[in-house]
């Protein structure tokens, strides 16, 4: 029989690591933990990461003060990436978010589900104000609520608006009030699978890049042409496109971040369906192979600490990082299911002027967000089997 005392005594102090906390939150699925990892390890970076993963609050009263709790029953975290972090202070560009998802996480902890929101989806946004710009609520595509809160902001008060509008718009759309938040910024992301060497997963289809290629001597180009929405113009003589077939692949850097950014040429021709899922697929990958590879490694850990924290944001809502972690420590990833929103096909809707091509939500659809705010999704996915996207 252990030993109850020093049991308890881990215990405690897994609760109060910095750094048991901060890389649970860490990569926007609130799971990677420390429990294999040593103690000596954790003491190398414990020094680094309260300045590489800081904590933020959203706006407003959403922003609550952050206080201990026992994390009990379902969870819905909130996760949005930003296909590049532009310089706002040069530039206030409001910056919309490339894709959003929503983490479940079942009452037993068993569990968690990724739930992709289509970044054309038709949903009202609420009248919000951030001190620069009064939004008036109107209908428009989700992936603009970030920026409607973040317009005319600098750095991370653009960061916080723009995610607080974005939650406010989910809550108002699914009844979901999330119970964390996340800001998942891709371009910060090439830094982390950089320091883990490669990221390796099974490619579902084939991809032609728009965005990355190579001449013939072998010098990296743009290999299409694209105007201001990002739609392909032509095609550019004498550069050959990364292509990613069917298959297992290691990915480099570059490879990783223009691979999740595709949505155009895609064999399955899925759009933005098939960019959703291999996101999702993307950010399991890399959460395993920082669990295997960089977790456990002195010399890696210290250096994966600051690049997470430049490519996240994290909100935490009022509950502690380190009792986040506590509570989640038994969700490994290949505990994490990802499912296709509307079965991944595009659903279109007229929308009003000026908003561009959107769509909405099949009932199937309400019902697996439903699903999540009432924790049935095993009832969901038992009902829909081919909704489960293969990792």
């Amino acid at each position: 029989m252990p030993n109850r005392n020093r049991t308890n005594q881990a215990q405690d102090e897994r609760r109060r690591s910095p750094l048991w906390a901060k890389v649970s939150l860490a990569l926007g699925i609130v799971l990677v933990v420390l429990s294999g990892s040593t103690f000596v390890v954790a003491k190398v970076a414990e020094s680094k990461v309260n300045d590489a993963i800081p904590d933020h609050r959203l706006a407003g009263p959403a922003g609550v003060a952050v206080k201990h709790a026992e994390i009990k029953g379902a969870k819905n975290i909130l996760l949005a990436s930003l296909d590049t972090r532009p310089s706002w202070s040069e530039t206030h560009e409001a910056s919309h978010t490339d894709s959003i998802i929503i983490l479940h996480v079942a009452a037993d902890h068993s569990l968690a589900y990724m739930l992709s929101i289509p970044r054309d989806t038709l949903v009202e946004i609420p009248k919000y104000d951030n001190g620069k710009y009064q939004n008036a609520e109107h209908k428009d595509k989700i992936n603009s609520a970030f920026a409607y809160g973040s317009m005319g902001l600098d750095g991370d008060a653009a960061i916080t608006h723009g995610m607080t509008l974005l939650t406010e718009t989910v809550q108002k759309q699914f009844g979901i009030t999330p119970d964390a938040e996340a800001v998942i910024n891709y371009a910060g992301f090439t830094q982390i699978v950089q320091l883990l060497g490669k990221v390796c997963m099974y490619v579902d289809e084939n991809v032609t890049s728009i965005h990355v290629g190579h001449t013939a001597d072998g010098q990296r180009a743009v290999p299409y042409k694209t105007n201001n929405a990002g739609i392909i113009q032509y095609h550019i003589a004498g550069v050959t496109p990364n292509k990613y077939s069917i298959g297992n692949h290691c990915f480099t850097p570059t490879e990783a971040l223009d691979y999740a950014r595709q949505r155009d040429l895609l064999s399955k021709k899925d759009g933005d369906y098939g960019r959703q899922r291999h996101q999702q697929q993307l950010l399991k990958a890399t959460l395993k192979t920082a669990v295997s590879e960089g977790l456990n490694s002195p010399t890696k850990l210290p250096g994966l600490l600051t690049a997470i924290g430049k490519a996240m944001t994290v909100f935490q809502q009022g509950i502690s990082l380190e009792d986040w972690a506590f509570g989640l420590k038994d969700i490994k990833p290949d505990n994490i299911i990802t499912l296709r929103t509307n079965d991944g096909k595009f659903d279109p809707v007229d929308a009003p002027a000026g908003v561009g091509s959107a769509e909405g939500l099949t009932p199937d659809s309400l019902a697996m967000f439903q699903a999540a705010k009432d924790d049935t999704m095993e009832e969901f996915v038992r009902a829909h089997p081919t909704w489960v996207a293969n990792n």
